[in-house]
């Protein structure tokens, strides 16, 4: 089952008083069911945080979040768990050291009472192209590669709708990255997931979604579809400029 997301009016301040800083000023946008909605711009730009609010891993936001017409501040963490899961950017530190793919995988079909788990758990890894045996490996033993693998492979074993990837190639080697983007195309295709991936590449952008924001200092300076990129169609002054630096970028390589 796919799923709509849309953020109205999305704000967020770190910090109390003359020191307080307002990140997100007030970010709106809407995700159509099975779409995938990239959230481009420069580091620091707010993007990770518009999934950390959606997720509520931050929860002290202001405005209104909903999935399905549903605000997240109203699911249950149950049914918020098993509707959206994140891929977060850094498979070294997403996964713990001392335990096993078996119980990275078991550990959130065990939290939410899910049966047949072996099943489920060769389905997952299978999914993400990886050997059964490796249920039994140590993060220190899988590449760096591998180890994303593995987290998509928890986020998907709960069966959300919705997924949310923070950069999940950046910290990758080049080689590895276009596997795992391709993997997630291939994943989304067989699955129907609604994905919001952020990244600060216009390529991973161009290769997956089908809509993207351009974010500048928290605000959305524009909306556009893919194929605005290869002629530069912006008509913001800094979404036409990260998007032709990233074609002459393109085009020297």
């Amino acid at each position: 089952m796919t799923v709509s997301v849309e953020t109205h009016d999305l704000s967020i301040t770190f910090g109390a008083g003359p020191h307080a800083l307002k990140v997100l000023p007030g970010v709106s946008i809407s995700v159509k069911p099975g779409e995938c909605f990239g959230l481009v711009g420069e580091s620091g730009s707010g993007k990770s945080t518009v999934l950390r609010c959606i997720s509520m891993l931050t929860d002290f936001w202001q405005g209104d979040i909903r999935i399905d017409g549903k605000s997240v501040r109203d699911m249950p963490l149950i049914e918020r768990c098993r509707t959206l899961q994140m891929v977060f950017q850094d498979p070294y530190g997403s996964l713990h050291p001392r335990q096993s793919v078996r119980t990275v995988l078991s550990e959130p079909l065990r939290i939410h009472k899910l049966d047949n788990h072996d099943e489920r758990m060769r389905t997952a890894l299978t999914d993400v192209g990886l050997p059964l045996d490796f249920l039994d490996r140590f993060p220190h033993q899988l590449s760096g590669g591998q180890r994303q693998r593995v987290a998509i492979a928890r986020a998907l074993i709960l069966e959300p709708s919705l997924l949310l990837l923070d950069e999940p190639t950046s910290a990758l080697d080049v080689s590895v990255q276009a596997e795992i983007l391709n993997l997630l195309q291939r994943l989304r295709e067989k699955r129907g997931f609604t994905y919001i991936l952020v990244t600060h590449d216009l390529a991973v952008v161009d290769h997956m979604c089908d809509r993207f924001a351009v974010m500048l200092r928290g605000e959305i300076t524009e909306v556009l579809p893919r194929e605005a990129i290869p002629t530069n169609q912006a008509t913001h002054p800094y979404a036409r400029q990260l998007i032709g630096a990233s074609l002459e970028y393109e085009g020297q390589h």
